[in-house]
């Protein structure tokens, strides 16, 4: 994907960006600029790369003091927004990016710049250095932004600060003690806006995977205040509900006892890769009374060690009224992306009732 999503620093995107520059920067040279940036070296670059040869292209075009750059970059998001360039392209990424290179040293004007460009384009990557660096200074101003008027801000504060927010570096005094960030999750539990919402869950689901206890007082915390706040929980336990674990499933209401698996069966063990594997499975609710059932199937993937690694999904979660009997058939593709490497030989495929494992099959996969 990345070969791809590379080609948005292409030449009309440079172009548009000079142009904005231009007008920001005085004695722009916009030919010089392209220049400097259509080296020979360009092409073989990845997203990433370009990106960081974009800021350090941009920085020989700023003024060596920082306060006055971050003000023509400020500038220049302006005057994107004048020529109709929307919020949130991607390629712009290199921004914030501009911050966390040559900024970490300037709290101050750095964190007042986030502020800025990160209703611009998301600066959730870059504020971690800055959080690694400044620890609880930088939490405290996140707790500010938890209450801007800016929904894009306030995300910042949730997401920025996540222990472990993926593709970006860790935050490990976060990951050992959580309880930093959780005034600003308290802030946000009821933010009018879904996008800031699921941050919030998002950032539950990281703090879950390594103090489970502090979640599920969250949990009971906020269960019931609002039909928000029940769906940022439900979310932001989702990681201990695929583990089963137990208090959680008690919480939900999630109980295995007197609903049966029956029929469980894989219609195709041999597929190759390219390939779904299908496999078909009964519920049956004999309780006299109605049960919510958690539906989930766990693939255990074949490593390259031999050894194999679980991963769960889940099917659905609803209401059985008493003898309710439901036939499923479902399919999971074996469909090679960059994200896993399939590796030949025996899987197996588990049912999952709220929470409890159930029947283990086997099944192969070939060339």
């Amino acid at each position: 994907m990345a070969s791809l999503l590379k080609d948005l620093y292409s030449p009309a995107f440079y172009d548009r960006l000079s142009n904005a520059l231009a007008v920001s920067i005085p004695k722009f040279d916009k030919e010089k600029f392209i220049k400097a940036i259509f080296i020979p070296e360009f092409e073989a670059k990845e997203l990433k790369e370009r990106m960081r040869h974009t800021t350090e292209v941009l920085h020989c075009f700023l003024p060596q003091d920082y306060p006055q750059s971050i003000e023509l970059i400020k500038k220049t998001i302006t005057q994107l927004r004048a020529q109709g360039i929307g919020e949130d392209g991607l390629a712009y990424m290199f921004l914030p990016d501009y911050i966390e290179t040559y900024g970490i040293n300037d709290f101050e004007n750095s964190v007042e710049a986030l502020e800025f460009v990160t209703q611009f384009i998301s600066c959730e990557f870059a504020v971690r250095p800055f959080i690694l660096r400044y620890g609880n200074q930088m939490i405290l101003r996140m707790q500010q932004w938890s209450l801007h008027e800016s929904h894009k801000v306030r995300r910042l504060a949730s997401e920025g600060s996540r222990p472990r927010l993926p593709w970006a570096m860790g935050i490990p005094f976060l990951k050992k003690d959580p309880v930093a960030i959780l005034p600003i999750l308290e802030n946000l539990k009821t933010d009018p806006s879904e996008y800031v919402r699921r941050s919030v869950a998002n950032s539950l689901n990281d703090i879950a995977k390594d103090h489970p206890e502090v979640v599920l007082n969250v949990v009971k915390k906020w269960s019931g205040l609002s039909s928000d706040t029940d769906a940022i929980v439900k979310h932001g336990s989702r990681t201990l509900l695929k583990q089963g674990h137990a208090a959680i499933l008690k919480h939900y209401g999630l109980d295995d006892k007197g609903i049966l698996l029956k029929d469980f069966k894989i219609l195709n063990p041999t597929i190759k890769i390219g390939e779904s594997l299908e496999f078909s499975f009964s519920i049956t609710n004999e309780n006299p009374t109605g049960q919510k059932v958690r539906l989930e199937y766990a693939i255990y993937y074949k490593k390259q060690n031999g050894q194999n690694t679980k991963k769960v999904y889940k099917i659905s979660e609803r209401l059985y009224p008493p003898g309710a009997a439901v036939r499923v058939i479902r399919k999971q593709k074996f469909v090679l992306i960059t994200t896993r490497k399939f590796h030949l030989g025996d899987h197996q495929l588990s049912m999952i009732i709220n929470g409890a494992e159930k029947e283990r099959l086997h099944f192969e996969l070939t060339a």
